[in-house]
C-alpha cells in the first residue's frame, strides 16, 4: 500500500505561484511513476505532470501547463513536488497527488487534494 498526503494549496492571485508537496509513505518501490491530477468544478479530473521515481526522473506535462509547472522529486524525503508559476485562473482545481508502477500501471493510489483557487 501507498499512502500520499498533500500541502501547499491555497488562494493566489493570478500570475502567481504555488508550491505543492506530496509526502508518499508504505511501499514505494524504484519503478513507481508519481504525478498530479486536477479536477475543476465540473470537469472531468485530469492529468497534469508526471515523473518516475528512479533514475532520471523522465517528466511528462499536460500541454496546458508546460512551461509554467515543474515537477520534481526528492528521493531523501519520499516527497514529490508540484512547483506552479504564472498561474492562470483557469487552474483553479483540486489536485490530487497519484502513484503507479510505471510506466504502464493504472494510477491506483491518490491523495486526498488540496484546493488551489487562482482568483483574478
Amino acid at each position: 500500500q501507498v499512502q500520499l498526503v498533500e500541502s501547499g494549496g491555497g488562494l493566489v492571485q493570478a500570475g502567481g505561484s504555488l508550491r505543492l508537496s506530496c509526502a508518499a509513505s508504505g511501499r514505494i518501490f524504484r519503478d513507481y511513476e508519481m504525478g498530479w491530477f486536477r479536477q475543476a468544478p465540473g470537469k472531468q479530473r485530469e492529468f497534469v505532470a508526471g515523473i518516475r521515481w528512479s533514475g532520471g526522473g523522465t517528466t511528462n506535462y499536460e500541454t496546458s501547463v508546460k512551461g509554467r509547472f515543474t515537477i520534481s522529486r526528492d528521493n531523501a524525503k519520499n516527497t514529490v513536488y508540484l512547483q506552479m508559476n504564472s498561474l492562470k485562473t483557469e487552474d483553479t482545481a483540486v489536485y490530487y497527488c497519484v502513484a503507479r508502477p510505471a510506466p504502464f500501471g493504472t494510477w491506483d493510489y491518490w491523495g486526498q487534494g488540496t484546493q488551489v483557487t487562482v482568483s483574478s
